[in-house]
């Protein structure tokens, strides 16, 4: 009888460590993601996702994308879904060619108060460029991302041709 209950009280601090363990994981892998504040400037938004976008999978899988979720306006989330389906969009073929991308340029197209349009030219790893039309507005309500400069919209892309 105390032989079960030994076992038994050790696999209970064993299972203990390990849920200790694996939150302090997902807490440190969230911590590496940059969270929008009302001093990071539109071309900067820009730059955050697309360096995400770049290195999406470190330092886990799907990493990049969800940093750049985190910069999506909520009107535009409203479109895309919550993160799982964004995902899936990023992952689609109308979008993959961001994912792991070799390089990007961004070109500020118009500005007002509260509204910036980038165009971003980027070389996908199967050495095509590619075009989109990217979208950052200022968000005004109440609430930790007041003030803060968030993607809108992005177009869907044009292909430029091959690098090569």
């Amino acid at each position: 009888m105390k032989k079960i209950f030994k076992y038994s009280l050790y696999g209970l601090i064993y299972a203990v460590i390990i849920y200790f363990l694996a939150v302090m994981f997902i807490v440190t892998a969230k911590a590496d993601l940059t969270e929008p504040n009302k001093v990071i400037e539109p071309h900067k938004v820009i730059e955050i996702q697309l360096t995400a976008l770049m290195n999406n999978d470190t330092p886990n899988k799907d990493s990049g994308i969800e940093q750049t979720w985190k910069f999506a306006h909520p009107s535009n989330k409203k479109y895309t879904g919550p993160l799982p389906r964004f995902i899936n969009l990023l992952n689609s073929d109308s979008y993959k060619m961001l994912l792991n991308h070799m390089e990007s340029e961004i070109i500020e197209v118009f500005k007002s108060n509260n509204r910036y349009g980038f165009e971003v030219t980027i070389l996908a790893k199967n050495k095509s460029y590619y075009k989109f039309q990217w979208v950052v507005e200022k968000y005004y309500e109440e609430g930790v991302l007041k003030d803060c400069w968030l993607t809108t919209s992005v177009s869907s892309p044009v292909s430029l041709g091959s690098s090569i």
